[in-house]
């Protein structure tokens, strides 16, 4: 890399420029990844339901555990794949496909710990609140 391209390749002095490189990571999540979206999207319907529910302090220590969890294994889970398609490209590897599949089964494994903390925390209140 020249000088004149300005692209930083040094490590960044301050902490305001460290900041501002990770709210432009988590910008590119939201643009660029559909599923990153989509976790966002269900994460605050959660977080609507549990208001809504009055859930207490412990439930929601756990709710908010299981969502950060999903959200944390997508956005490795596109490190992954985004560091696995700049080493090989569009070509085939058996090892790139389960580096990905790994990856990409880290997200399944948080989703289905999300979901069962949210059917232990909220099934019995709405099953309480129809009796």
């Amino acid at each position: 890399m020249g000088l004149k391209d300005k692209k930083q390749i040094h490590k960044n002095k301050h902490f305001i420029v460290s900041f501002l490189h990770a709210l432009n990571g988590i910008l590119i999540l939201i643009k660029d990844e559909r599923n990153f979206r989509f976790h966002l999207f269900s994460s605050l319907i959660v977080i609507i339901i549990s208001f809504c529910l009055h859930i207490d302090l412990n439930e929601w220590l756990w709710i908010l555990l299981a969502l950060f969890l999903v959200i944390l294994s997508e956005t490795v889970n596109t490190i992954v794949e985004t560091v696995v398609d700049l080493f090989v490209g569009d070509k085939y590897n058996n090892l790139a496909k389960k580096a990905k599949d790994v990856a990409a089964g880290s997200v399944l494994i948080a989703s289905l710990f999300s979901i069962l903390i949210g059917l232990i925390i909220f099934l019995p209140i709405i099953l309480q609140k129809l009796n």
